[in-house]
């Protein structure tokens, strides 16, 4: 049982269920956004479009406008598909493990959560499709039965395991948290007056009438989605990391990736997430719904990464010297920690192995400016991972005539612009138009604040 005097009520204001639903609702039943929403959209949406430009240069010149070269062909595209995969793992992996675990405080911040992944996985599909060179060919790597004579897809191609583990996560995401929202869609449907929301909502509700026929297959579905979606957390990015570990390079063929790539991916995913209910919680004063316990508990989550990462650092380097492998001991001594690229090692190991301790004091965690900031720490740190894994291992091959050095063009950086402008614009657009929390799960857990033995208080408007 979930005793709130030891961990913090998960509401605060000993709020009746229809106050619930009218202060979550509160943000799509208002007629106009505020004037930052606006602001903001337009600012994400220049980015996007900027981002857009970048595209169709790429597609109408090709893949020379880039920074890559023959040593280095994998440059930004990769690793901000790395980037934004590692990122959409959070809102399932939280999601999921949370409610499988039966955590109540997830309650608030998972369907924040699951938006980011599904936008996020979307961002992320964009740069290995541009990466082929000719996307207009992209349908080449479906397994189906074709006219093309012998051609086939090659199975044994990273290219085409990403295919399938970004189709059937983006899939599973999607469902399960469109699925979730259906309850929420009834409610706006049977509160909101205007008759287009009424219909509109009333469609992507299925006509839900909250029987309890419903609710008993509803949360089967749920618990039956959260089973397929906690594979294909760990499967997803541990098939993202193979397509470096299969290789012979040094730096990749390793037996860690596989979890440290998951390990790295939550750790992002739920730094990300941070932001993104510190966010709300400020512009939407949410402060009694994602209280000061919800950001501590994911602090402490962050914490305890943390310390596996820099673990997973320390043993990469500690395999480099003891292997007496001379390609691993240059790569690692030479190239990334006193080399040419020592500064993307070090602003890494920094940010994510030494700056998320600072969790470890109440008072840095009751700080939401303070919290704020490293979370956008951490996933910077996260990215320079991601360019240190990617660029430092093509730059040094095993021959030194190959040996090159990346920096990317304006190209590469208009196109990753616009894959954030791209996520802000899906963030937006999920604050107005879809409760920025889950309103059924909330309620269901808000007998756990009340002192008279679960008895809530009820209300006309719930």
């Amino acid at each position: 049982m979930y005793n709130s005097k030891v961990r913090g009520k998960l509401i605060e204001g000993d709020k009746s269920l229809g106050q619930i639903s009218q202060e979550i609702l509160a943000p799509i039943h208002r007629k106009k956004p505020p004037l930052w929403w606006y602001a903001a959209l337009l600012v994400s949406l220049s980015m996007f479009g900027f981002g857009l430009y970048a595209k169709y240069i790429t597609v109408s010149t090709g893949i020379g406008t880039w920074g890559v070269n023959n040593s280095i062909a994998w440059g930004w595209a990769i690793i901000n598909f790395v980037w934004w995969i590692g990122i959409g793992h959070a809102g399932t992996a939280f999601s999921i493990f949370l409610l499988i675990l039966r955590q109540k405080w997830r309650t608030a911040i998972n369907r924040a959560a699951e938006a980011m992944t599904v936008v996020a996985v979307f961002c992320a599909s964009l740069f290995p499709l541009l990466h082929m060179g000719r996307p207009w060919l992209f349908f080449w790597i479906f397994p189906y039965p074709n006219t093309r004579g012998p051609l086939w897809v090659n199975f044994n191609s990273p290219l085409f395991w990403d295919f399938v583990a970004i189709s059937a996560y983006l899939l599973i995401s999607a469902s399960f948290w469109y699925f979730g929202m259906v309850p929420d869609f009834a409610t706006i449907r049977d509160t909101a007056k205007s008759k287009i929301k009424k219909a509109v909502y009333g469609f992507f509700s299925f006509g839900w009438t909250g029987s309890s026929k419903e609710w008993l297959r509803f949360e089967g579905l749920s618990f039956v989605l959260g089973g397929i979606a906690a594979v294909l957390v760990v499967s997803v990015h541990s098939i993202v990391s193979t397509d470096f570990a299969v290789s012979v390079k040094p730096g990749w063929h390793t037996t860690i990736f596989p979890p440290y790539f998951v390990v790295g991916a939550i750790f992002s995913g739920f730094a990300m997430v941070l932001t993104l209910v510190i966010t709300m919680r400020g512009l939407y004063k949410m402060n009694d719904f994602i209280t000061d316990s919800h950001v501590d508990a994911v602090c402490r989550i962050l914490i305890f990464i943390s310390l596996i990462m820099g673990t997973a650092y320390i043993t990469e380097i500690f395999m480099a010297w003891y292997s007496a492998n001379d390609y691993e001991f240059a790569l690692f001594f030479k190239t990334r920690l006193f080399g040419e690229y020592a500064f993307q090692f070090w602003a890494m190991f920094i940010a994510n192995a030494v700056i998320p301790q600072l969790f470890w004091f109440k008072g840095v965690r009751r700080r939401m400016w303070i919290v704020f900031i490293i979370s956008i720490i951490i996933n910077i740190g996260m990215w320079f991972e991601r360019f240190n894994i990617v660029v430092t291992s093509l730059s040094r091959d095993y021959l030194p005539s190959a040996w090159a050095s990346y920096s990317p063009t304006w190209v590469e950086i208009a196109f990753f612009t616009g894959t954030i402008g791209m996520f802000i614009t899906g963030v937006l657009l999920f604050f107005r138009y879809i409760p920025m929390i889950a309103i059924s799960e909330l309620k269901s857990v808000a007998k756990f604040d009340k002192p008279n033995n679960g008895q809530l208080k009820s209300s006309s408007h719930e």
